[in-house]
């Protein structure tokens, strides 16, 4: 009777096996068919589109020295020292699963003594076990629960610092613009920053525990087996650990480059959407929210298709993975505990059938144990390929972070200057000296190579006000870049004020997260305003006058706001006008007091009167102006021109000297 059930029973799963085959097959049919249906909706496949005009070349990501290097090198970071805390929560995870696996094997003991004196029908003993196992499970949830704190705080610990050490490197000088407009190779670093050093984090504390309980149990059980087995017995499971690592390894290497694919379609992703909240003014004028949908749909369907692809693969893996981890485990510890059982004359046969029943049901116990162990530490291997594409995304932003801050860019260029003696970034040379800007004989290049001047000399020193002018295009911007070291110097020499001295207000003024306050002093904080002790929050209220907004220190009505006066809290970029944004500039100019100040057309939606008595107190303040603007009420104000025409031709002279050639 029991064969033809267990032939029923294959009959019957075989069955359902071949019925969910042809579902799934069903399904992704269908699925198809219904993506190319929403194709003919919306034609994704022909929306093309770069990030940061060049396609990412996304790093190699294996399982090899490479990886274990990128791993030593960022673990280095998380864990500073074997006397801080991270190493500490360390040891506490390590003891922890040392604690766990006693707790595992002293439960194999005592379930096997339970159900012991209930075969043998002994009620008294069976109590006094049961109540035995009832009194230390407490502990046992302490040790598990202590497992879980240990690993998630230690996770926690490694982003903290890994984050920390990836901003200090990101927002070191001006990192942080260089890597978006200097440098090609990265397109998306708040993914990186963010989500990509998170996921980092958790797949190195889930490996860690991953791969030290396994081999934790290994070592254990192995031991307790050979001292009461033999050593055939082990030696057979470990051979197959061995065989199954290999096999398994090399099927999974494509998982590591498909994880870092995936994190960049995400970033991708992410970044399009990004662009069009930062975009949406421009896009809801052009009404082009039909052909944003279309981009978004794009880079979401590329997502989307990867994603299908690797969850195929790691579904194909996953059938390898627990029929060679799992279930070919467990078939090998059956015949591994079955060897001394058939061998006439191993010691473990002497006895009563009792004592070898309780011997196979224990050493049988920890045979499966250690099967688990062992199919553990081979899917271990799937966790450490997937962490080896997040290495690689983590190392990769960390590398291009150091190459930044030594002076060193990646990007596109559109001449290589093989046959032109330009010089190359960095090359030229910045002299610090208060009370003068002068540039002796600097070529004017943008980062991708296009020459707009090729040598600019010039000087000016302290109370001579320039007025910088030319059409859209001709280097103002980059002239500016270069003073603030934006750019690098390919040649020559740029002799500055250090940067503190000098103050730069663009078009379109940026306003800060916080309070009224911190608009005007930005980019200082109270306490540093404090601390400098120049000026007081009366002192603030005097700035606000001369640009004519100390209205807003009694503006009721502004929504979404918290806290009155100076310490309102507002969203200030859309609180205020454009107009009240470029005065609110102009009065954090007055703050700081530089030696020098940039004015790159921020006043052009101020009116004229309060212009020119902003202008007038930058004179009595002593701020030497440069100021880019086409408005003619803006003349008195300066003594000197540069004048660029947009082919490479540039001119310097005095105001007054040279009216007539300035107008024309």
């Amino acid at each position: 009777m029991a064969p033809a059930i267990s032939k029923f029973a294959t009959k019957r799963a075989i069955a359902g096996a071949c019925a969910l085959s042809a579902l799934i097959w069903i399904l992704k049919r269908r699925g198809r068919k219904q993506i190319v249906k929403n194709k003919n909706v919306w034609p994704v496949h022909d929306i093309q589109y770069v990030i940061k005009q060049e396609k990412p070349k996304g790093p190699k990501a294996y399982v090899n020295k490479r990886f274990f290097k990128q791993l030593r090198q960022l673990l280095g970071i998380g864990i500073p020292s074997i006397v801080s805390a991270e190493f500490g929560f360390v040891v506490l995870v390590a003891t922890s699963l040392v604690a766990r696996s006693l707790c595992d094997l002293w439960m194999i003991n005592i379930s096997t003594l339970i159900e012991s004196s209930i075969v043998n029908m002994d009620t008294s003993l069976f109590k006094k076990r049961l109540i035995k196992f009832l009194a230390v499970l407490p502990l046992i949830s302490v040790v598990n629960n202590v497992l879980k704190y240990g690993i998630y705080e230690m996770k926690l610990r490694l982003r903290t610092n890994i984050t920390r050490d990836l901003l200090d490197q990101y927002l070191k000088s001006f990192t942080y613009y260089k890597m978006s407009n200097l440098d090609s190779r990265i397109a998306n670093p708040d993914q990186l920053l963010t989500t990509d050093v998170d996921k980092f984090c958790d797949s190195c504390t889930d490996l860690y525990s991953n791969v030290a309980k396994p081999l934790l149990d290994i070592f254990i059980y192995v031991y307790r087996l050979t001292t009461n087995l033999g050593g055939q017995t082990p030696v057979f499971m470990l051979s197959y650990l061995v065989f199954a690592g290999i096999v398994l390894t090399h099927l999974r290497k494509p998982i590591g480059p498909m994880t870092v694919k995936e994190q960049r379609l995400e970033g991708e992703y992410r970044h399009i959407n990004s662009r069009l909240i930062t975009n949406s003014e421009e896009i809801a004028f052009y009404q082009g929210n039909n052909r944003e949908k279309l981009t978004l749909l794009a880079s979401f369907h590329k997502l989307v298709t990867h994603l299908r692809k690797c969850l195929e693969f790691k579904t194909l893996i996953g059938v390898i993975d627990n029929f060679i981890g799992k279930y070919m485990a467990t078939i090998v510890g059956f015949y591994a505990v079955s060897i001394p059982f058939f061998q006439k004359d191993h010691h473990i046969l002497s006895g009563t059938p009792d004592h070898r029943f309780k011997s196979y049901y224990t050493y049988g116990r920890m045979l499966v144990k250690l099967a688990e162990a062992i199919g553990r530490l081979v899917l271990a291997g799937r966790e450490m390929t997937r962490l080896a594409g997040f290495t690689a995304r983590v190392m990769e932003l960390k590398v291009v972070l150091d190459d930044l801050n030594s002076g060193k860019y990646t990007r596109t260029m559109i001449s290589d200057f093989k046959d032109e003696p330009i010089g190359s970034p960095g090359e030229g040379k910045i002299v610090t000296r208060d009370n003068v800007i002068c540039f002796d004989r600097v070529p004017l290049i943008t980062p991708n190579g296009d020459i707009l001047i090729r040598e600019l000399s010039f000087q000016v020193k302290s109370g001579m006000n320039v007025l910088v002018c030319g059409p859209n295009g001709c280097g103002k911007s980059s002239l500016f870049r270069i003073l603030g070291e934006l750019w690098p110097v390919w040649s020559g020499t740029v002799t500055k004020p250090p940067r503190g001295k000098l103050f730069y207000i663009p078009q379109r003024p940026y306003m800060t997260l916080g309070t009224l306050r911190d608009q005007v002093i930005y980019p200082h904080t109270k306490e540093e305003m404090v601390r400098r002790g120049q000026m007081t929050d009366d002192d603030l209220k005097k700035l606000l006058d001369l640009v004519q907004l100390s209205h807003l220190l009694e503006r009721e009505n502004v929504t979404n706001t918290e806290g009155q006066g100076w310490d309102v809290v507002a969203d200030w970029m859309d609180v205020l006008s454009g107009g009240e944004k470029q005065r609110i500039a102009m009065a954090r100019l007055f703050y700081h007091k530089p030696q020098f100040a940039i004015l790159d057309e921020c006043t052009s939606a101020v009116s004229v009167d309060v212009e020119d008595s902003m202008y007038s107190y930058c004179k009595e303040a002593n701020i030497t102006l440069f100021t880019v603007s086409h408005r003619r009420s803006l003349w008195k104000h300066h003594e000197y021109y540069l004048q660029m025409d947009g082919r490479g031709s540039y001119e310097f002279k005095d105001i007054e000297a040279d009216t007539e050639e300035f107008g024309s």
